[in-house]
């Protein structure tokens, strides 16, 4: 049974795993920053942890998401 967070894919068709595991490493900075809510941020967070559990990968997550919580104050 897959896991539906792997899955899930965004209107622009990206899902966490395309976002933190691209091809090319250079692109996941850009699937970050194209994170503009809280619920895909939470599915890359939750790939990431269940998957790789890389730091890096999970402080730039966790820095888009205070960019999006400022934004929504």
């Amino acid at each position: 049974m897959s896991n539906p967070t792997e899955q899930s894919t965004e209107p622009n068709g990206l899902s966490p795993e395309q976002r933190v595991e691209p091809p090319n490493p250079r692109l996941i900075n850009a699937g970050i920053v194209t994170i503009h809510d809280m619920e895909t941020l939470r599915a890359c967070v939750a790939y990431e942890n269940a998957h790789q559990q890389r730091v890096q990968i999970l402080r730039l997550l966790e820095h888009r998401a205070n960019e999006i919580r400022s934004s929504e104050e």
